[in-house]
């Protein structure tokens, strides 16, 4: 598979950057889901400055691995496929047949929690409670997405950098 230069460099800067965004959205959820996350310790925030800001960590790190694998990655990915781009859910159909994702209907689902947690949670303390819970539930699937598309990534680019040194 030939890739361009141009490709490949986004590639490379993709793959660092999901790895480093998994990581990050690891360790947040480490450090807020000691214990399972309760309307009690959602009516903590307003007293708790650190889980306050582990919460909005939690969610801003969830929603940027998410963007950045369903809305950079993968079209980069599929582009280097020699995959057609197209709106979001033929992009996520496409990461499916892959093996990119699990499933694009999960990913919708995510992204559908995302939102909420992004712009609903902060009036109902029952529903912060349920988003941050089901959030925490997926996080294991979008960083193994985020894994299996950095392993393509470095995939294409290793058998670009042997199909040039062939050439």
């Amino acid at each position: 598979m030939k890739i361009t230069p141009s490709q490949a460099a986004r590639l490379e800067f993709l793959a660092r950057v999901t790895g480093k965004e998994c990581q990050h959205l690891q360790d947040t959820d480490r450090r807020l889901f000691g214990d399972l996350f309760t309307i009690e310790d959602a009516k903590k925030i307003q007293s708790d400055p650190i889980l306050a800001e582990r919460l909005d960590a939690f969610v801003s790190r969830f929603g940027r691995l998410q963007d950045t694998i369903g809305d950079k990655l993968l079209p980069t990915l599929l582009a280097a496929l020699a995959e057609s781009i197209g709106p979001a859910i033929e992009n996520l159909d496409k990461a499916e047949k892959f093996g990119l994702l699990v499933s694009a209907d999960a990913w919708m689902e995510m992204r559908r929690l995302r939102n909420q947690m992004v712009h609903e949670y902060i009036e109902d303390l029952a529903v912060l409670a349920s988003a941050l819970r089901s959030g925490h539930a997926f996080v294991p699937e979008l960083v193994a997405a985020g894994q299996r598309c950095m392993a393509q990534a470095h995939r294409l680019l290793a058998q670009s950098e042997v199909s040039s040194i062939n050439l």
